[in-house]
């Protein structure tokens, strides 16, 4: 009977070291590197999954995955854009070989990130088992220039700019009370909104490091400045 109970222990605990391995095999696929092929069933499983290249601009402009958002992870202002994506939802973050992803990814999930991906060894690894990429040559919308912007600060009105873009998380739970603030103020307060990644080279002369910012201005003088989310409250506090 000893020997049965024995034999019987073995197993379970045999049964049990293999449940906790494919565990952890599990939870590492969902929150670390994964192989090219892998990363390719993924974003085909899941076309609207967030997508990050920290390679610089001028690598980035050579060859990208499609639908990625580049953020240079060598840049000042790495940690203020990336501050912006929604932390719940998955977000695949991708470099060249891995090691710039490597300590991004880390970064992020220190920001608080749930489900971080990185694509194991990076765009080399992505050429090599020959998967689809695309280059910055995309068209995009013109946006706005700084010509136009300057005309838009020449309203009698306090003058409210919002930088925006579509993926930031803060941006879109500010958007519904901007336009509570474009009606009930608009007789004191002109709204415009510029979304960054249309008007990139006006967010660059205005140096514009992180989503979302508010300028304020007067008489074509900035007068007010915040980065980041801000409530409503607070925010009209400085249009009074």
């Amino acid at each position: 009977m000893k020997k049965y109970s024995l034999i019987l222990a073995i197993l379970l605990l045999g049964l049990f070291s293999s449940c906790s391995h494919r565990s952890s095999e599990q939870s590492s696929a969902e929150n670390g590197p994964l192989a090219a092929v892998e990363v390719q069933k993924l974003i085909n499983a899941n076309p609207s999954i967030t997508i990050v290249d920290v390679r610089t601009p001028e690598e980035f402009a050579q060859g990208h995955l499609e639908n990625a958002h580049n953020v240079d992870w060598n840049a000042n202002s790495f940690e203020n854009l990336i501050d912006a994506y929604e932390r719940d939802k998955p977000v695949l973050v991708y470099c060249l070989s891995g090691a710039r992803s490597a300590v991004a990814a880390e970064k992020m999930r220190s920001f608080g990130f749930k489900n971080v991906i990185e694509l194991e060894k990076g765009m080399m690894a992505w050429r090599a088992a020959q998967l689809p990429e695309t280059t910055a040559s995309m068209s995009k919308p013109a946006g706005m220039n700084r010509d136009q912007f300057e005309a838009a600060l020449s309203s009698p009105k306090l003058v409210l700019v919002d930088f925006y873009a579509d993926w930031c998380a803060p941006c879109k739970k500010m958007a519904p009370y901007l336009e509570e603030i474009k009606t009930e103020m608009g007789d004191k307060v002109e709204v415009v909104r510029i979304n960054a990644d249309d008007s990139a080279e006006l967010a660059s002369q205005l140096s514009i490091e992180g989503l979302p910012t508010i300028l304020v201005f007067k008489n074509k003088s900035m007068v007010w400045k915040n980065v980041g989310y801000i409530e409503k409250e607070e925010l009209v506090k400085h249009l009074q």
